[in-house]
Formats: C-alpha cells, structure tokens, sequence
C-alpha cells in the first residue's frame, strides 16, 4: 500500500505573494485514517492538490512510495492516490451514473468486460443501482458525494482523499459516508479526510493534522489534539462534541 512522504514543502500559487504552505514535513503510513483540519484559507486543499499532484512544491518534496511526485505524471499518482472534490460535479464528465463510473475504468485500461463487472458491484455497494440511468448532476447532494467516490473506488487506489465530504448534507447522509470510508479504512487503505466538521472527523479518523495560514501546528492523535484548548482557538475549530460532553461530565468512554 501506498506511502506519502512530505519534506519541508513550501507552494505558492503564480503571482502571489506569499506561500500558501510553509515547510510542511510528515508521513503518512499506509492504512491510516487521517484529518486533514484547519480554518478556511489554512491550506488544506492545496496541500491535498500537493499530495495528489495536481499541484506540484515550489520547494521540498512530495515523494509517492519513495517516487517525487515531481517526476510522476497526474495519471500515475491518481491510480495510486484519489481524490474527491468538495464539489463533485466539478469531476463528472458522463451523462449517466454507469457511464461515470465507467470513465475511470477505461481510462486505466480496463476491459468493457472488466468494467461491467466493477460498475455492478460499485453501485450495489455504494447505493446506486438504482440511479445506473441517471444523469449524475440530477443526484441529490449525497448521491453525488458517493457516486463521486465510487467512481473513483472502482480503480481501487491505494488510498483517497475527500475534500469536504459532509457539506449539506444530513445526518442520514454523513451516516451513509461514514459508512463508506470506513469500509475503505477496514481494507487497509489509507484515508485523508479534509472537513470543518470534526465530529465527522473523529467517526473516522485516529490522527489528525491540523493546519494555520500554511502550516502545521499540530499533528498525532486526534483526540488528543481536538482536546488541547489552545491549538483548537488558534486554528478555528471547536472540540467534537463527545470530547466535550467528557469535559463536562467528568466522564470518558
């Protein structure tokens, strides 16, 4: 399974400024469950594009299995390392469900017989049979957040990043994507969890890292992080609601 190495990784986007991330070093293990936390304008999303190489450093290095991703084209690590848009019309190139699945497919060289048999199994788990006839942009916000990741799932990369995967949805729908990373964590691949909603955060994630204008002030465990009073007001977030009911209570599950 997949490892990402990230050594003192400065970007900064054309014509700006400043950097948009400053000397970020980590690694991330196979199999972890990771947060990827902060307040808007933190970097998070464009340190996930560094991560999956649609952005490349200004300087450090982002290495892929011991592979700079400076020398890997966005295809080669995208079959290592997907990744899902908050907003997941901006990756839907079909005008059905089955047909969206299918994009990915054929783009690795997958055969129509191969593919047929991925797209029956990636509906049945992910929900969608129902809608195999559906224009994807006709979906409800939850079903386009899990046709977005199963369109990527059916390749089965070794790990995935999710940018913002709660957004408007309910409390039916973050059960249903609760459910479906998980699955993906309990089969040993590795899971970045980019969100402001750190109870969503904590279903899923053991460790977390969380970012401030460009960098990291904080990186291990997640419950251990969320519970320093300190780095949760200087990056924005609050504790998850359990961590707090603890505080209150006295008690600890």
């Amino acid at each position: 399974m997949v490892k990402i190495v990230v050594e003192n990784l400065y970007f900064r986007y054309p014509e700006a400024l400043d950097y948009a991330l400053k000397n970020i070093s980590f690694r991330i293990e196979e199999g972890e469950s990771v947060a990827i936390l902060g307040e808007n304008g933190a970097g998070k999303t464009t340190l996930a594009k560094n991560l999956n190489g649609l952005l490349k450093p200004t300087e450090g290095s982002v290495k892929i299995d011991g592979v700079d991703t400076r020398s890997l084209s966005v295809a080669k690590i995208a079959s290592k390392i997907g990744f899902v848009n908050h907003n997941p019309e901006h990756q839907f190139f079909a005008e059905k469900v089955e047909e969206e699945v299918r994009f990915g497919l054929r783009n690795f060289g997958f055969s129509e017989k191969e593919a047929d048999s991925i797209i029956q199994a990636v509906l049945r788990v992910f929900g969608l049979e129902e809608y195999r006839d559906r224009n994807p942009f006709q979906l409800s916000g939850g079903e386009k957040k899990r046709l977005a990741i199963a369109s990527i799932m059916a390749w089965r990369p070794e790990a995935l990043i999710v940018d913002e995967p709660t957004i408007g949805m309910d409390y039916a729908q973050k059960l249903n994507i609760r459910r479906i990373l998980r699955g993906i964590v309990s089969e040993g691949r590795c899971v970045m969890v980019i969100t402001h909603d750190v109870d969503f955060a904590a279903s899923i994630c053991e460790r977390a890292i969380v970012l401030s204008r460009g960098e990291v002030i904080g990186d291990g465990r997640l419950r251990a992080l969320l519970s320093d009073d300190e780095l949760v007001e200087k990056s924005s977030l609050r504790k998850p609601f359990l961590i707090e009911l603890e505080e209150e209570t006295g008690l600890t599950g």
